[in-house]
């Protein structure tokens, strides 16, 4: 009689994507009404993977201020490295024991960035995808990591966007095609 292989939990990684200034603080130039909604879901997430020692990344975008950027093209210039607008906000630094930080130059965490070598030297499997905005840098980053071989997992409460249709139609792509969409108990159950 051969034995069943037992199933192991995928090694879970919390991905905080553009927890900055320029998003959640009132009066910056990418805040939208709303945006505050996702904070406290966000810090329960970051909660339960210091508590369990899951590594957690804060993808930041930043830019060098004296040298042209492509993203000037389609974007004013913004976040620029030592900017006020590309600090982290108020408690999201990465101060924990697991904690690092991945500097980004496009709208996926991915992209141009040893992020999938960090996550993959780290055996990680999964990696829930958390922070701003939905359709834009959640989406590019979930599609990222589908390619690089994570599975994504998006917390619906820990993300939204000021385009709220917009939103809705990439969590439904992300959820059919790339990874999952699930509530924020079982983001919370995959990181413990």
């Amino acid at each position: 009689m051969t034995e069943k292989p037992q199933m192991t939990k995928p090694r879970t990684a919390l991905l905080l994507v553009d927890v900055i200034n320029s998003f959640f603080e009132p009066g910056q130039p990418n805040y939208y009404a709303g945006v505050e909604d996702v904070l406290q879901p966000m810090r329960q997430l970051r909660d339960a993977a210091r508590a369990s020692g899951a590594v957690t990344v804060h993808a930041a975008e930043r830019h060098r201020p004296e040298f042209h950027d492509f993203e000037w093209k389609k974007l004013p210039i913004h976040h620029l490295a030592d900017a006020h607008d590309a600090d982290y906000f108020q408690d999201f630094r990465p101060d924990g024991a697991n904690e690092t930080s991945v500097f980004k130059r496009r709208f996926s965490a991915f992209f141009a960035t040893d992020l999938a070598l960090f996550l993959t030297e780290q055996k990680v499997e999964r990696v829930i995808i958390a922070g701003v905005k939905t359709n834009v840098c959640i989406r590019a980053t979930a599609q990222d990591a589908f390619a690089n071989g994570f599975e994504p997992i998006i917390v619906r409460e820990a993300t939204n966007s000021n385009r709220p249709h917009l939103a809705e139609a990439s969590l439904e792509d992300i959820d059919r095609y790339m990874g999952r969409v699930v509530g924020l108990a079982e983001g919370l159950e995959m990181l413990t």
